[in-house]
């Protein structure tokens, strides 16, 4: 009896491939959603060299860390593409399409999105074969599937990269933890006394923000259960973390700016627990083994939440309507059903998820 497939049946292997290029310039947990693909993209060509085009930060990811990323090249900000990094250096498209030519890149893959601007992105790098993803408004590469946006994003990447012979191998995210992750984590932490927990309040997109006091209430219980409690953010979310240290009225440890990605990486890896968002620190501490409760509005669920319980909880909003002005938010990629569509408000859709839901599933974790 033949095998079965782990997903989806994948296309013949294309022939002669020493270099492959795949485009993915977003953020952190978007990057994240994309590990299976190009792990099975190494498990499929197995020679061949996978270079990353990607942001900045990726750079930094990836120096020194096993993966089935060999290299990255950073692709300059263009609209669809990627904005501007603060301290960037002014860079050319037409010098970088003109360096990524002579590369010779025998696949080019699109695993960036719809495609309106990356498909025409991914067709200039002359590669023999390029693949991805297409929605309606996107022009056709040699090898394309339908972009639909409520799947699994993970699903949709092993799809794309299945056009080109590279069957699933995974569909867990996973990223290596480095002795350096480790080493900035207890330079800045210090060895833990008792167990840590980290909570990340923070999310790009404020509708899936859980209210800081929430967090606060939630620290508080951790704290009194005999844990350390960590709240890490950006520097764009340091009034986010500053409203959960002021709300949790127990000593908190606030950690912003004071790690890099990959200090972050150790410090997630060194937690018995991550509480968070759905946000892409979410999505790097599964991706390194720690267990996480996640809030998650359920459209986001859909896309974006594993599909894992025995170490994952995915805790579920199903507000569909503005808590402002009662628009229901749920049509705009159903044109064909009634209702309002988009509204302009930014308030949490998760805010009905209460305290002791998330607490129960964070203690169902932990004592295991």
């Amino acid at each position: 009896m033949a095998a079965t497939p782990l997903l989806v049946e994948a296309a013949e292997p294309v022939p002669d491939v020493a270099r492959i290029a795949v485009l993915r310039a977003n953020a952190l947990g978007d990057f994240i959603f994309v590990l299976p693909a190009l792990q099975a993209l190494r498990a499929g060509y197995p020679q061949a060299e996978i270079v990353l085009l990607g942001a900045p930060w990726h750079q930094g990811l990836w120096r020194d860390r096993p993966g089935p990323v060999d290299r990255v090249l950073v692709v300059p900000p263009a609209p669809g593409i990627r904005e501007v990094t603060a301290g960037e250096p002014e860079s050319s498209m037409v010098d970088f399409l003109a360096a990524t030519r002579a590369e010779r890149f025998d696949l080019a893959l699109q695993l960036h999105g719809g495609g309106a601007n990356s498909n025409p992105l991914v067709a200039a790098l002359g590669a023999r074969v390029t693949a991805g993803l297409r929605a309606e408004d996107a022009p056709p590469l040699d090898r394309w599937l339908r972009y639909v946006y409520y799947q699994p994003e993970v699903i949709r990447y092993l799809e794309a990269v299945a056009l080109v012979g590279a069957p699933a191998t995974t569909i867990t995210p996973t990223l290596a933890v480095t002795d350096a992750d480790r080493a900035e984590a207890r330079t800045v932490l210090g060895e833990p006394d008792r167990p840590r927990v980290a909570l990340h309040p923070g999310a790009t997109d404020t509708r899936r923000r859980w209210p800081a006091d929430r967090f606060g209430q939630l620290a508080r219980t951790l704290h009194a259960d005999g844990y350390e409690v960590l709240v890490t953010g950006t520097p764009a979310e340091q009034d986010v973390v500053d409203q959960v240290v002021a709300a949790a009225r127990v000593p908190v440890r606030p950690q912003v700016g004071t790690l890099s990605l990959g200090g972050l990486v150790g410090c997630y890896a060194g937690c018995a627990l991550v509480i968070s968002n759905d946000t892409g620190p979410l999505h790097l501490a599964a991706a390194v083994g720690t267990p996480t409760v996640g809030i998650f509005w359920v459209g986001n669920l859909i896309t974006t939440a594993t599909a894992l319980r025995g170490r994952h909880r995915p805790i579920i909003s199903w507000t569909v309507h503005c808590p402002v002005c009662g628009v229901d938010c749920t049509p705009g990629v159903y044109p064909h059903r009634p209702g309002d569509g988009e509204c302009p408000h930014r308030d949490s859709f998760v805010a009905d998820v209460p305290v002791a839901e998330v607490a129960e599933a964070s203690r169902e974790l932990l004592f295991e």
